[in-house]
């Protein structure tokens, strides 16, 4: 399930207000900054950050 992409650009990390990036594949939004990543539950996105799990890159 894909996220409306306008609403993509509104979404912003409840902890530093900053930008998330969505990880389709995954149902993620993550912040890479402080590396959390928030999931996504039948399309909603759970912006809660005592639901926010650690996330580490793949690279």
């Amino acid at each position: 399930m894909s996220l409306d992409p306008q609403l993509l650009e509104v979404l912003a990390c409840p902890k530093d207000k900053g930008p998330l990036r969505y990880l389709e594949s995954e149902q993620l939004l993550v912040n890479e900054r402080l590396n959390l990543a928030y999931r996504i539950d039948d399309g909603i996105p759970v912006l809660l950050i005592d639901e926010a799990t650690e996330w580490t890159p793949n690279n």
